[in-house]
C-alpha cells in the first residue's frame, strides 16, 4: 500500500514538472492579416468601344475578414493628333461606395476616348487591395443636349396677376430638349428668371409664380431654360425669351368688339351699314370704346388689360362658317384676359353654335372646351331658322322682359320674329338664367317656351354673360335697359 502511494506521488510530481516546462515554451508568431482582392465583371468586355454612359460591376473577397467598402476612379486619354499616342486628358480621385456597381458618364468630348477604370476593395481592418481591378474601354463622343423654349414665345405680351388664383396658376413655361447622341437621354431640366439661379426640375411644363420675377412685375422679364443629359452634359446655350408681363389696370369700363359682318345675312338684304350697327351699340353702351374686328382683328392683350368688361357682338347669321369668336387663337387671348380678372359679355346670332359649328344640336360641350369650362354651359340647343321668338322673360330682381324688334326682322324667313336662337338646356353651377324664351301662345314650338336663352356665370375670378341671340335685333329701348341691368349686375358701372 505504501509502495502504491509512492508511485502515485512520483507520477504527480512528473506531471507538474511537465506542465511548468510547457508554460515556458515560446508561442508561434501570429499570421499576418492579408489585404482583400477585387475582381471586375467581364461586362462590357475589355477594349470594347461603347457609349459614354457605362455600367460596371465588381466583387471583392477577403478570406481572413470581410469587405466594408470599395473605391473607384478613372482616367481619360485622348489621341495626340498625328502620333497615335494616347495622352492624359482628365482623371478623378478615388470615390467611396458600399455598392458593387456604378453607372459612370465617362468624359467623352473627343471622337474616341480611352478610359482606364480602377476599383479596389477595403476590408474590415482598413486594408486596401494593392492591385485594383482594371477595365479598359473606348468611348465615343458625347455632345450636350439642345433645349427649346416653346412658351412663352419671344417678345410675347403676357397677362399676369399679382397673386396665384384658382384660375391663374402663374406664367406657363413650356419647353423640351433633345440629346444629340443616339443612346443619349435627357434626365433633368432647369429654368432661370431675370438672371437668377437655376432651378432643376423633371417636368417640361410648369407655372412660374409672380414671386420669382424681379420687381416690378409689370414690364419686361427674361426667362431661360436648359437641360442635362445622361452623361452629365448641360446645354451650354439653352434657350431664352424676353417677355413683357402685363398686370391689368382695368381703369376703363367697356370695350365693344364688333364682329358683326354687315355684308352677311340679313344685313346685306336689309342694307344696314356698319355705321348703323356701331351707332346702335354706342347708344346701348354709352361711353364704351369700340374695336372693329373686321378691320383690325383680335385686340392684343395689352389693349384688353385696360378694360373691366369686353362686349363681343356678332349679329349676322353665320351661314357657311362660324363666327370668329370661336377661333382657337382668339379664345386663347380672351381666356387669358378672363384668368386675370376680366369680365365678358358675348351676344350674337348662333353664337353658341359657332363653338360647335359642325356638330348637330342639341350638343353637349365636353370638359376642356371654352363653353364648358369658362361659360359653365354643358348642353345647348338651337331653334329653327323660321322666326319664332318674340322676346325674353327676365329673371325677377335682375333683368326685365324684352321684346324682339319686329321691324328689323320683317323679312323672310323671320317675319318679325327671331329664328336660330341658342337655348341653354343644361347649365352648370354658379349660374343664373337671365332670360327665358318667349313665343306666341299659338306657336308650333311650345317646347322652346321657358327655355334659358341667356346665362350669367358668377366666377371666383371673372364673370361672364352669354346672350344666345343677337342684341341688335332687340327693341332698342329694351336693349338699353338690358345693358344697364347687366352692367350693374357685373359691377362694371
Amino acid at each position: 500500500m505504501n509502495r502504491l502511494f509512492g508511485y502515485f506521488a512520483v507520477a504527480l510530481v512528473m506531471i507538474l514538472m511537465f506542465a511548468v516546462a510547457s508554460c515556458e515554451r515560446p508561442t508561434e508568431p501570429p499570421h499576418a492579416n492579408n489585404p482583400p482582392d477585387t475582381k471586375l465583371a467581364n461586362i462590357p468586355k475589355d477594349n470594347d468601344t461603347v457609349f459614354a454612359l457605362v455600367t460596371l460591376f465588381w466583387d471583392g473577397g477577403d478570406y481572413d475578414g470581410y469587405i466594408t467598402r470599395y473605391q473607384y476612379r478613372y482616367f481619360t486619354y485622348h489621341l495626340l493628333p498625328g502620333t497615335g499616342q494616347w495622352i492624359l486628358f482628365d482623371s478623378t480621385g478615388w470615390r467611396d461606395t458600399t455598392g458593387s456597381t456604378v453607372t459612370i458618364p465617362f468624359n467623352s468630348t473627343d471622337s474616341l476616348n480611352k478610359q482606364e477604370f480602377y476599383v479596389r476593395a477595403i476590408d474590415n481592418d482598413g486594408n486596401i487591395d494593392p492591385t485594383p481591378a482594371q477595365k479598359l474601354l473606348t468611348t465615343t463622343r458625347t455632345a450636350p443636349p439642345v433645349t427649346k423654349l416653346i412658351a412663352p414665345v419671344k417678345n410675347a405680351n403676357v397677362l399676369v396677376s399679382q397673386h396665384i388664383t384658382d384660375w391663374w396658376p402663374g406664367l406657363n413655361l413650356v419647353f423640351n430638349a433633345k440629346d444629340q447622341a443616339k443612346e443619349g437621354a435627357i434626365v433633368e431640366y432647369a429654368w432661370s428668371v431675370d438672371g437668377g439661379a437655376w432651378t432643376w426640375v423633371t417636368d417640361t411644363s410648369l407655372y412660374l409664380p409672380p414671386a420669382v420675377f424681379k420687381e416690378p412685375l409689370n414690364g419686361p422679364h427674361t426667362v431661360k431654360v436648359t437641360s442635362r443629359n445622361n452623361t452629365n452634359l448641360v446645354d451650354p446655350v439653352g434657350d431664352s425669351a424676353l417677355v413683357t408681363l402685363i398686370v391689368p389696370t382695368f381703369e376703363k369700363s367697356v370695350l365693344i368688339i364688333d364682329e358683326t359682318d354687315e355684308f352677311n345675312s340679313p344685313f346685306v338684304t336689309m342694307r344696314v351699314s356698319d355705321a348703323t350697327v356701331d351707332s346702335f351699340y354706342a347708344r346701348v353702351f354709352p361711353g364704351a370704346e369700340s374695336w372693329d374686328f373686321k378691320a383690325k382683328g383680335m385686340p392684343p392683350r395689352d389693349v384688353l388689360s385696360h378694360y373691366k368688361l369686353l362686349v363681343w357682338h356678332a349679329d349676322d347669321v353665320p351661314v357657311s362658317r362660324p363666327h370668329k369668336i370661336s377661333d382657337p387663337a382668339n379664345i386663347a387671348i380672351f381666356t387669358d384676359y378672363l384668368k386675370v380678372g376680366g369680365k365678358f359679355l358675348m351676344s350674337g346670332w348662333r353664337i353658341l353654335k359657332s363653338f360647335a359649328y359642325y356638330n348637330n344640336f342639341p350638343y353637349a360641350f365636353p370638359p376642356g372646351s371654352f363653353v364648358y369650362d369658362y361659360l359653365h354651359i354643358y348642353t345647348a340647343d338651337e331653334t329653327d331658322v323660321v322666326g319664332d321668338c318674340t322676346g325674353g322673360k327676365g329673371k325677377p330682381g335682375i333683368t326685365s322682359d324684352f321684346a324682339v324688334d319686329s321691324v328689323k326682322l320683317a323679312i323672310s324667313p323671320y317675319n318679325g320674329k327671331l329664328g336660330w336662337v341658342n337655348l341653354i338646356i343644361k347649365p352648370a353651377g354658379f349660374t343664373d338664367v337671365l332670360y327665358a324664351y318667349v313665343n306666341r301662345d299659338d306657336s308650333p314650338n311650345p317646347t322652346y317656351r321657358g327655355r334659358g336663352m341667356a346665362l350669367r356665370y358668377y366666377g371666383t375670378v371673372y364673370d361672364a354673360v352669354v346672350l344666345g341671340f343677337p342684341m341688335y335685333f332687340v327693341v332698342e329701348a329694351d336693349a338699353i335697359v338690358m345693358a344697364e341691368q347687366i352692367l350693374r349686375n357685373l359691377h362694371v358701372n
